[in-house]
Order: structure tokens, then C-alpha cells, then sequence
């Protein structure tokens, strides 16, 4: 019997695969909507970018460098790395990671191209498509994208803002169901700059106790907290639930583009056993980050003087009790201060302002009468808010505040006697 005859195209069809088509990011897809026109009069100052490196005003210890430098000229790390990375380096991170109360190994730490490859590692790990995760809002716009793309559903917990953005526990609570695989902690966070107690990391554990859920915990603004805060990390609270911590050089150290995370995995009842080997197989489709930078990491986390960690957190902490100074001031805005990170969120009583519609369209109005941009919270699933960041020159600050209380009083709706 001759073999059947191939069928052949008539014409060409080449698709985008359903990952690709399902990859959708909501600040890019939000942000290249807008219509951002600039007022030629006045130089622009964007408050919207979470790159600490933007204005040069943040620089890095030279010694950083020179590590860096060292291991370039060694020549001994030009090749191919383990997937998970070097162990030394690791266990750099191991030790940087531990506390009082957990200590971690080498074994604990999976070495990643950036925070972001550490939380694609760590849905990709946990969650099935169809199942779903629970992430808050307003957050970090990425969970939903790396979700997503995969067919992992997205579920919200609310954040409250009148609390200094902690979690609603009953909303958390009401969002788990049989198909919840993991729930996403971010702490500090990005984009509400808000630190959690003790108290309250203690209560989020307990409901994912209660409920059998891992988490994954976005701790990539660890220790950058200001006064009369303090960090905790969840591995150095929990007694049962599982967790995986994300985390990496990119913002403590101010270095986002040299692409250095890490994936700390805590499992004092040996339940993730199977989710060990799952991210050691997952890290072995891209293997990891670049071999310079996990070289380096050893002296990096060892030696990087504290004084740089202190100066860089005063100088954030600074702008953020000026800008909230200032912009409490500014008819219509409701700043919410922050507690550490480099974000501050501020509400706006959009019903004050005729004409404006929501937070695209204010942010819009005030980049194209005041050349001022901040990202409208919409990209955070939290509307009729913005974000700014914290990090921007200090002269940059006041002249942007000055910019905005000018908008607001050329649009804000003053009632006086029951009349506008």
C-alpha cells in the first residue's frame, strides 16, 4: 500500500502561539494609549518610571563596580553556569537572607534573571491552567501578566487604603476558592509603599495556614523601609505554610539592569518537595542570569557598606515627607504616605474636577498643561488614583508639586455655601 499523500497548504498561516497572544501588560497597553502631548513651555518631568538609575542622582558604590569589573578580567566565568547558579553564590544569598529565626542553604536559593523571571518561575511552579491566584489590588501589574499568558485565572484581595494599604482580610478570605493554587504577597510594596506589622503578616499567614495555600512573597523592596518601620520577612514569621520569596539586587542595590534575582524557598514541613525539583526543571529552560553578576554576588551581599543603604533610604524617605507635604496642600489629591519602598499613592476626588473623567484622563490633562506625568492607578486595577515615584531629583520635586497644585486650581470645583 502506497503511503497517503501529505496534505499541503494552499496558503500561508503562521499564528502567534496562545501564550504570546494571551501576554497582555496593562501599564504598557494603558500607557502607549494615552495621549501624552507634552506643554512645549515646560521641560517634562516624569514621576511614572520605577528605574531608580533614571536621573543619575542614586550612584553606586564604585567597589560595586570594581567587584563586577574583577570578575570580568578573571576570565573564569565566561562560560555556561548551573541552571539554579553557582552555588557559592547561593549560598551568599542564603546567608543574606537568613534571621534569628530561619536559616537558609544554599539548597534553599534559586538564582534568576531579575525579580520578574523569580515570580514567573514561582506561578509557573505552583499553578495549573483554569486554576487561579490571588493577587492584590491595587498591585503590581505583572502577576497578572505572567498569569495570564498562561491560562492561570487572576483573582483580586483589596488593599485599604484608609490602613496604610493593608490587606482585607476578609477579602482575601472570600477570594479563595478549591481552584486558588497560591496567593501573592507583596511586602513592601509597589505600587502603595506600604510596609506590614508583625501583627499583620502574622494574620495574612494564619488565613493561608487555615486554608492550605502557599505564597508567594514579592519581597524585592526588602529592607528599604523608612522610620518608624521595620521589615519582616514572611519565611522569618511562618511555622507551617509554605513559601516562596522573591526578591533580587534590583532595587535595594539600585541596579535593575544587571538582572539579579532569587527564588528563597521556605518549607519547614517538607510539603514543596515536588516544587523543588519543578523550579530546578523550570530553570533549565532559560538557564538563569548572567554569570558576571552571580559571581559578584558573594561580595555584593557581604560587603556593600551599610552607609550606602542608609543614605539612599534618607534621600528617598526625604522626598517622600516633602512630597507629601506638598501634595497634601493641593485641593482634590489625597496623598497616602508611605512607609517604605518608592512609591507614594494619591487618590484624587475626581468628582471635584468638571470635565475630567477618571485618572487616564487627569493624568493626561496634567502631562498636556503642565508637562508633568504620573501613571494613572487603572494600570493597577485601582481607579481614580496615581502613583508617583519617590526617587526623582529633590529640586525636580518641588517644581513638580508646584505644577500640580497649579492644574488642580485651574480645574478643581470649590463649593462654597451648598455652590460651586
Amino acid at each position: 500500500m502506497e503511503p497517503k499523500a501529505k496534505r499541503m497548504r494552499k496558503e500561508w498561516h503562521v499564528p502567534a502561539s496562545e501564550m504570546a497572544r494571551n501576554t497582555f501588560n496593562p501599564i504598557r497597553s494603558i500607557v502607549d494609549g494615552m495621549k501624552l502631548t507634552p506643554n512645549p513651555e515646560k521641560q517634562m518631568i516624569a514621576l511614572s518610571i520605577g528605574d531608580p538609575t533614571v536621573f543619575h542622582n542614586l550612584p553606586i558604590p564604585e567597589d560595586l563596580e570594581d567587584v563586577v569589573i574583577q570578575k570580568i578580567k578573571s576570565r573564569k566565568f565566561n562560560g555556561y553556569n548551573p541552571s539554579i547558579g553557582y552555588e557559592e553564590s547561593r549560598q551568599a544569598v542564603a546567608e543574606y537572607t537568613s534571621t534569628e529565626t530561619i536559616k537558609y542553604t544554599a539548597k534553599d536559593v534559586i538564582l534568576t534573571s531579575g525579580c520578574s523571571m523569580a515570580l514567573d518561575l514561582c506561578i509557573s511552579v505552583l499553578a495549573n491552567r483554569g486554576q487561579n491566584i490571588l493577587v492584590p489590588r491595587p498591585g503590581f501589574s505583572i502577576y497578572k501578566t505572567l498569569a495570564e499568558s498562561q491560562g492561570i485565572h487572576v483573582k483580586y484581595y483589596d488593599l485599604m487604603p484608609e490602613r496604610s494599604w493593608q490587606v482585607d482580610i476578609e477579602s482575601l478570605e472570600s477570594a479563595i476558592d478549591s481552584n486558588t493554587a497560591a496567593v501573592i504577597i507583596n511586602n513592601p510594596s509597589n505600587p502603595c509603599g506600604s510596609v506590614f506589622s508583625r501583627d499583620h503578616l502574622l494574620d495574612i499567614l494564619d488565613t493561608a495556614s487555615r486554608h492550605k495555600l502557599p505564597i508567594i512573597s514579592d519581597e524585592i523592596y526588602e529592607h528599604f523601609v523608612f522610620s518608624g518601620n521595620k521589615y519582616y520577612s514572611l519565611g522569618s514569621l511562618t511555622t507551617d505554610v509554605p513559601i516562596l520569596s522573591c526578591s533580587g539586587l534590583t532595587k535595594r542595590f539600585l541596579v535593575p539592569g544587571w538582572r539579579m534575582g532569587w527564588i528563597v524557598i521556605t518549607d519547614k514541613n517538607d510539603v514543596m518537595t515536588e516544587v523543588r525539583k519543578g523550579l530546578v526543571s523550570l530553570t533549565q529552560r532559560l538557564l538563569g542570569p548572567t554569570s558576571l553578576v552571580q559571581a559578584s554576588l558573594p561580595e555584593i551581599l557581604a560587603e556593600t557598606p551599610q552607609s550606602f543603604f542608609t543614605d539612599t533610604l534618607g534621600y528617598v524617605e526625604d522626598n517622600a515627607n516633602l512630597f507629601y507635604k506638598l501634595i497634601s496642600a493641593i485641593p482634590g489629591l489625597r496623598p497616602v504616605k508611605p512607609q517604605g519602598a518608592m512609591y507614594m499613592m494619591i487618590g484624587i476626588d475626581i468628582e471635584k474636577f468638571p470635565g475630567i473623567k477618571d485618572d487616564v484622563d487627569f493624568t493626561e490633562k496634567l502631562v498636556k498643561e503642565q508637562s508633568v506625568f504620573c501613571l494613572p492607578a487603572k494600570c493597577f486595577q485601582y481607579p481614580n488614583y496615581f502613583r508617583i515615584v519617590l526617587t526623582i531629583p529633590k529640586d525636580k520635586v518641588v517644581v513638580a508639586c508646584d505644577r500640580m497644585r497649579d492644574f488642580c486650581n485651574d480645574h478643581y470645583m470649590t463649593m462654597v455655601n451648598g455652590h460651586t
